[in-house]
């Protein structure tokens, strides 16, 4: 029996402090041995830490939050770095910005979600707005991730996760 490697998805976000870290912590729980996530930022903050309620809404759910951290895009470009198959922005503003040249040319999506952190609201509610971004998510990896392989290869990907962009 043959077995294929995961495919590995790198999810960017401005900061890489919530939504992107979301999306790598659901994706790595959900997916077993099909998929392998990443994420980065293509601007985080020097020292800057994912979202204490992102990790205290992971773990609310049961999801692992060991290993998160946030990291430039810089490291996904670079020699030696995990070759990736799909890159996918869940921020508007990491959309509309100059990516790096991925090795590989893999295929790309974007899935706009808001920031569950912006604004001047209480704590309460921004929870509430992480909640909700993980099950927003959720719902669009389990798709994902459902994919018939025939839809996984490199041909079709992209168009496989555009589509899921609507879902």
């Amino acid at each position: 029996m043959t077995t294929t490697p995961p495919l590995n998805v790198l999810f960017l976000c401005t900061h890489n402090s919530a939504r992107s870290i979301l999306a790598e912590a659901l994706l790595n729980s959900i997916a077993g041995d099909r998929f392998k996530a990443y994420s980065a930022g293509s601007s985080p903050r020097e020292n800057q830490h994912p979202h204490p309620l992102g990790l205290q809404t992971l773990q609310a759910a049961g999801l692992s939050t060991e290993g998160l951290r946030s990291k430039s895009w810089d490291e996904f470009a670079a020699p030696g770095a995990p070759h990736m198959d799909l890159i996918v922005t869940v921020c508007d503003n990491a959309a509309g910005e100059v990516c790096p040249v991925w090795p590989g040319h893999p295929a790309t999506a974007h899935w706009g979600y808001p920031d569950p952190s912006e604004g001047n609201t209480s704590d309460a509610q921004k929870r509430e707005a992480f909640r909700k971004t993980l099950h927003t998510l959720k719902r669009r990896l389990e798709l994902l991730i459902n994919l018939p392989a025939s839809k996984l290869g490199i041909s079709s990907l992209q168009e496989s996760a555009r589509d899921l962009a609507s879902q």
